[in-house]
């Protein structure tokens, strides 16, 4: 207790495990809750990455241009491919690259995704967040 009275710090102190032994960290018990599927999870992801980097493409020269995002959650809760064909094609619709192979990819790469409930992404829209391609924008080294 002197030590702390000037003002060094003590190592934190070890418990005895449950054979006894000095020495070891005792565990702690917790509970850990998954929300989301990590695989579907990170498919989605590896869809994002897929996007943003075909866009680049596609906007090469022009990213002014670029949509802000593609929402997959958003076109997974449409009804039908075409339904999303036609959304994907509207938010494309500034770029002067051919688009076609892109939306046939994308919706491909659709049909094995669930939407994630609850699951939302930064939207530009309104409460000030970023979008992650905005996000990665504004902390990319100049």
């Amino acid at each position: 207790m002197e030590a702390q009275r000037l003002g060094k710090m003590q190592a934190p102190s070890r418990a005895r495990g449950p054979g006894g032994s000095p020495g070891r960290l005792q565990k702690r018990h917790t509970r850990v809750t998954v929300k989301y599927d990590r695989r579907e999870l990170q498919r989605l992801l590896d869809v994002e990455t897929w996007i943003d980097g075909r866009l680049e493409e596609l906007y090469r020269g022009r990213e002014a241009d670029m949509p802000d995002e593609i929402n997959i959650n958003e076109l997974l809760e449409l009804e039908s491919e075409e339904e999303r064909s036609r959304k994907i094609q509207g938010l494309l619709k500034s770029c002067t690259n051919p688009t076609e192979d892109f939306v046939q990819e994308l919706l491909a790469k659709l049909r094995g995704l669930h939407k994630q409930p609850g699951l939302r992404q930064p939207s530009p829209s309104g409460d000030g967040s970023l979008s992650p391609r905005q996000d990665r924008a504004r902390t990319a080294p100049p």
